[in-house]
């Protein structure tokens, strides 16, 4: 592919994005808020492509930094401090309502910390133990955002936090209907456009990061930690910054989610939601950022989708199968058969296909030689 044909290809790409929440928006709000959500995971998948696409640091906490977010935002947003803590009502008797500018590094600086906090006790651990520990670190952010409530009422509880703000910036508040030459803007297209900016973003921090001499470290200690050790590579800060800068996308992500929704509680960062985030890098290719893009979009927008499946084939059978649990085995179903067809993720990494077919061809060549 040229350079021009690559041109015209991303051109065409960012006008169909710019188009697809105007189109959406002819079939109802819930596609475009289909989308959104889409997004959000599209900038979670990413975040944690960088810790285990990259430096191979298996993470299935990684909803956890995603809670961080969210719950920071949902807390500086919202009147829960205020109605629950006089001396915060005094010195601010209207709230705090952060601006889109200091949201955002907030919610990254305040993740990137519990990153590290995860990274410190695990660095000489790999595999299925850095797993389990991750996972319980993900399921212990849970349970204290549920039972904060007693005796201070810090999250709520299961209750969970509402009347969070939207967000907001020079006076643009994302949460109202905007008229633009004559052409109404709902708040789900505008937060549409809010993280398509961001994921783009996003897309190049990680495609630079990947090319730089830091993402070449973390491939070489994805590899062989060892190796990557005896070459001079100080992989115990690698590893560090691997799981805060993973972590900072998360919180982002959570904090966009706790504005788009305005209501947050604990059932929104279970562990099935770090397993699908794990499924979406996985299924779509691993370490390569197109692959990882199009994973994120088909596991967040399939369920959706498959809702208008599910209810036909419910009434099929007289309602004797429920509809949420049918539409969850027509998921797995659909993820075993795309790992069976496609094991190396729906859109691999080119390098690895061309590196293996020119060792295979450099095997033949030896075995022919060594016939003669």
């Amino acid at each position: 592919m040229t350079n021009r044909q690559r041109l015209l290809g991303i051109l065409l790409a960012a006008v169909g994005l710019l188009v697809l929440p105007i189109l959406l928006q002819g079939f109802g709000s819930a596609w475009v808020r289909i989308a959104d959500m889409a997004l959000l995971f599209v900038l979670l998948s990413l975040g944690l492509n960088i810790v285990v696409g990259y430096a191979g640091l298996l993470d299935l906490g990684f909803v956890a930094f995603f809670a961080v977010g969210a719950y920071m935002f949902g807390l500086l947003a919202s009147p829960h401090l205020s109605d629950n803590f006089p001396a915060f009502a005094a010195f601010f008797p209207n709230g705090v309502h952060m601006p889109l500018w200091l949201v955002i590094p907030m919610a990254a600086a305040l993740a990137g910390i519990f990153g590290i906090l995860l990274g410190a006790p695990t660095l000489k651990l790999r595999g299925d133990y850095l797993a389990i520990v991750t996972l319980g670190f993900g399921e212990i952010i849970r349970v204290f955002m549920n039972n904060l409530d007693h005796p201070v009422n810090i999250t709520n509880g299961p209750k969970g936090i509402s009347q969070i703000d939207p967000i907001h910036f020079f006076g643009f508040s994302l949460g109202q209907r905007w008229d633009f030459f004559g052409y109404t803007v709902t708040p789900v297209i505008m937060y549409y456009y809010l993280f398509l900016v961001l994921v783009v973003v996003s897309v190049v921090i990680c495609h630079r990061l990947e090319l730089s001499r830091i993402g070449r470290a973390w491939m070489a200690i994805r590899e062989d930690e060892t190796a990557a050790k005896a070459m001079g590579i100080n992989t115990r800060n690698l590893k560090l910054m691997a799981f805060a800068m993973g972590a900072t996308f998360g919180g982002v992500s959570g904090a966009m989610f706790a504005a788009f929704q305005g209501f947050i509680s604990p059932e929104s960062f279970s562990l099935m939601e770090s397993v699908m985030i794990v499924a979406m890098v996985v299924l779509g290719g691993i370490g390569y950022l197109p692959g990882v893009v199009l994973g994120a979009v088909l596991l967040a927008s399939l369920p959706e989708m498959l809702r208008y499946v599910a209810g036909p084939l419910q009434a099929m059978t007289d309602g004797r199968l429920d509809s949420s649990i049918l539409r969850q085995l027509l998921i797995a179903l659909a993820m075993i058969i795309i790992m069976l067809l496609r094991p190396r993720g729906l859109w691999p990494s080119p390098e690895h296909g061309k590196s293996r077919k020119e060792q295979n061809s450099k095997n033949k060549v030896s075995g022919q030689e060594k016939a003669a």
